[in-house]
């Protein structure tokens, strides 16, 4: 095992949701076909399928967590381009702490602030 190295999010309109990844991370695709669309955020890949049925909710059983360096920020961030809570902003022990929202597709995006992780992957969801 090497580690994690892609989260996707399946999408009903893959053209909406790019741009609404393109602002959420800060980043353009460097991979943009109309059966998937690629962002490199740090090194690791945030992945859009397009969804082959409509869906009345996305389950809550995987969670991804992005790094970031400002917790706060980054949640009132997404939620200003209208991503919802999932769960607001708390510790998960000591400095760890930990939010989910939901994009406007109701794919869930975790974020996560641990000091114990070097900070290579955050630099750009640190400044949006």
């Amino acid at each position: 095992m090497l580690g994690l190295r892609t989260t996707i999010y399946q999408v009903p309109d893959l053209a909406a949701a790019k741009a609404w990844y393109t602002k959420a991370f800060a980043t353009a695709p460097y991979f943009d076909e109309p059966f998937y669309v690629g962002f490199n955020i740090g090194g690791f890949e945030l992945g859009l399928l397009p969804a082959e049925k409509a869906t009345t909710g996305q389950p809550d059983n995987v969670l991804s967590y992005w790094g970031v360096e400002d917790i706060e920020a980054i949640y009132q961030h997404l939620l200003s381009l209208g991503a919802t809570t999932h769960e607001a902003p708390h510790s998960v022990g000591g400095p760890l702490l930990v939010a989910t929202v939901r994009d406007p597709w109701d794919n869930i995006i975790g974020l996560i602030y641990n000091p114990a992780f070097p900070n290579t992957i955050t630099e750009k969801m640190s400044h949006p």
